[in-house]
């Protein structure tokens, strides 16, 4: 990987140089963005985009949204999430690798995206990119807005680190939901059932009804985490996450728990599973890309969920996860991204987006061939 490979043919620099493409992801890692508060970011992303040639806006819910048209074809989605958890790491290079919150969940996946869709020269067509809001909170508000204002593009790629050599197929769904209590004031020694108690015991009343095998180990069972629990005698509250498999009945298992406790179960969230085949035109485009970096492509399904369960609920099109970056890392204390697997991932999704434009242009609409089901490793990590 050259930095002369990176210009495109007409010698501008651009997102296509090396140094510019690291410095992009640098300023991006230095303008704070936890959830709710990524104002800022937006506005950095739209200027750089409208530098690098893209028509670019913040919308109504706070994206940062960019468009580039190189002539007639599909219409491609590139959405990552600009919001991360609260926390400062500080920005540097050390050792070829670049520090601070949100080099991989997910600002260096948004980055790449952006590099990406100014590289790719040859593509025909329309890509969207998208830096979404409040990926990181239970309603994802951010992917929700995309949904409701945007046509459901011809292909759709997530901003994850799924790791440069990796290809993310599907994720588990998410339930949120609240439980809350009230009882009338008593003594701590009267024999009567007290709101702590009762919020306590909610939790092996929810364990018992997802059946001995759930645990958060594999993709086809549900897993369920207590959040948190607060409260005294009087008054009491516990909140749950449970994460669903494909086809899992969420609101059976809201009515059979409702049932069960005494107080009032609020459902905060709730969205599906989703996932695709191997075959499906982006995972082959993404494998594509891989390959022409010389290594052997990986697919997992995630035991978390991504703005493409959010997606996935209305659009109906080819879609999956990726981005540069180990997973591992996300939310931690030493959050850093390796410059080369952010570099080589560019060059993964520039080779993607053209494959798209091919395998996705009107000659070769009626050619596609259905997503047949997969059965990738799954993994634990990564994802809200």
């Amino acid at each position: 990987m050259t930095t002369e490979s990176r210009f495109d043919k007409t010698g501008q620099a651009c997102a296509r140089s090396e140094p510019y493409a690291i410095g992009l992801l640098r300023s991006m890692l230095q303008i704070s963005s936890p959830s709710y508060g990524e104002g800022r970011l937006a506005a950095h992303l739209v200027g750089v985009m409208r530098e690098m040639g893209f028509s670019a806006y913040v919308d109504e819910a706070g994206n940062a949204v960019g468009e580039i048209s190189r002539g007639d074809g599909p219409t491609v989605m590139l959405l990552g999430h600009m919001d991360t958890v609260p926390g400062d790491i500080p920005v540097r290079i050390d050792c070829g690798r670049l520090y601070g919150r949100g080099a991989v969940d997910a600002k260096g996946p948004l980055a790449a995206m952006v590099c990406a869709a100014a590289d790719a020269v040859d593509f025909r067509g329309r890509i969207v990119v998208v830096g979404a809001v409040e990926e990181e909170t239970p309603l994802s508000r951010g992917a929700v807005h995309i949904r409701r204002t945007h046509a459901a593009p011809d292909a759709l790629v997530i901003g994850e680190p799924s790791g440069w050599q990796t290809a993310v197929l599907g994720y588990k769904g998410k339930l949120d939901l609240r439980y809350r209590v009230e009882c009338p004031p008593t003594h701590p020694s009267n024999p009567v059932p007290k709101a702590s108690e009762l919020a306590c015991a909610a939790w092996p009343v929810l364990l018992e009804l997802l059946g001995p095998q759930a645990g958060h180990g594999g993709f086809d069972v549900p897993g369920a985490t207590l959040v948190s629990i607060r409260g005294d005698l009087t008054e009491a509250e516990a909140e749950f996450d449970v994460r669903t498999p494909p086809g899992y009945d969420a609101a059976g298992l809201v009515e059979r728990l409702a049932e069960r406790l005494p107080g009032r179960l609020e459902v905060v969230n709730s969205v599906a599973a989703c996932r695709v085949g191997r075959t499906d035109p982006v995972v082959r485009a993404l494998s594509a890309g891989i390959r022409a970096q010389r290594a052997r492509p990986v697919m997992k399904v995630k035991t978390g969920t991504s703005d493409m369960n959010t997606l996935a609920e209305e659009w109906d099109v080819p879609m999956a996860t990726y981005g540069p970056g180990d997973s591992r890392l996300d939310h931690a204390d030493d959050e850093h991204i390796a410059l080369s697997d952010f570099l080589r991932g560019i060059d993964v999704l520039t080779h993607a987006l053209h494959d798209l434009g091919e395998r996705l242009g009107p000659r070769h609409r009626l050619s596609l061939v259905p997503s047949l089901p997969a059965r990738p490793v799954a993994t634990t990590d990564g994802g809200a």
